[in-house]
């Protein structure tokens, strides 16, 4: 279970379809927690006294009610990382809401080192949906629309959002066109984020995790300042998608949780909570 804003993930299980959900969080940790957890199990024979074991990460983590124990999402997102892309992954970038981090990890999905950037929303969700507010544009249009231009545009020159808001209205203001002005905006995004990785120092497969994941304008431009490709996911086959369960990068803090309860249940270092 993930417990953060903007979204709250709960996954049950770490398989495709499997009771799962994802949506907007609010500031009321525990609150969410039980919404989150009895929507989940709303269309299932199982109740939470079921349930062997819960973890809780995010920002939100220590205030997950039913939760057994709490991990750092750095953690979870490696862990999810590696069962969404493969071992194989050795960096991490998970892009979320509120900060990013980079994380270099082994073939197990165990943290070696990781770097990230909390103290503003640069490079954030956060300061993608600013932006998509500014420009009155829902934010899963921005990605595509940023390629829809004659040729890419200047960087926004600004990595801060507040002073990158005030570049934008200028934009606006001399008639830039709003696709190009998208354009310049993934591009600064997507510079801050690979400052950030070449800081921790990159090594491939080199996967991404977070909201921002979802966003090609940010991803693409990423790929191509860094010149190397994104991983593909490895465990989601294309039937999965034809039966309606998206691939979705937002839930990796999830599974990663998952994971991490069902391998302490099976090592015997945690006791099962099922009470039926």
């Amino acid at each position: 279970m993930r417990s953060a804003q903007p979204a709250l993930a709960h996954l049950l299980t770490p398989w495709p379809g499997h009771w799962r959900c994802l949506w907007r969080d609010g500031s009321d940790s525990p609150t969410s927690a039980w919404t989150g957890m009895n929507f989940a199990l709303e269309k299932t024979d199982l109740k939470v006294e079921n349930i062997d074991y819960c973890i809780g990460t995010g920002y939100g983590r220590v205030n997950v009610p039913m939760a057994q124990q709490s991990l750092t999402e750095i953690s979870c997102h490696a862990r999810g990382a590696n069962f969404m892309y493969g071992p194989e992954v050795r960096t991490v970038m998970d892009i979320g809401g509120q900060d990013c981090k980079a994380i270099k990890t082994d073939d197990r999905g165990k943290v070696l080192n990781f770097m990230m950037n909390d103290k503003c929303a640069a490079g954030t969700g956060r300061g993608m949906e600013v932006f998509a507010d500014l420009i009155r544009v829902p934010v899963w249009e921005i990605g595509p629309r940023s390629f829809q231009i004659q040729k890419e545009p200047p960087m926004i020159s600004s990595t801060c959002v507040v002073f990158a808001k005030s570049e934008v209205v200028g934009l606006l203001e001399a008639g830039m066109p709003e696709n190009d002005i998208m354009a310049a905006y993934c591009s600064a995004m997507a510079h801050r984020i690979m400052e950030l990785l070449n800081r921790l120092g990159i090594k491939e497969k080199f996967a991404i995790t977070g909201g921002i994941a979802k966003n090609e304008g940010v991803v693409k431009r990423l790929e191509k300042e860094l010149g190397i490709k994104t991983a593909d996911r490895v465990w989601y086959k294309k039937e999965y998608i034809d039966r309606g369960y998206p691939f979705d990068t937002q839930l990796a803090g999830g599974i990663g949780a998952a994971l991490f309860g069902q391998a302490l249940l099976k090592m015997g270092k945690a006791k099962s909570a099922r009470k039926a």
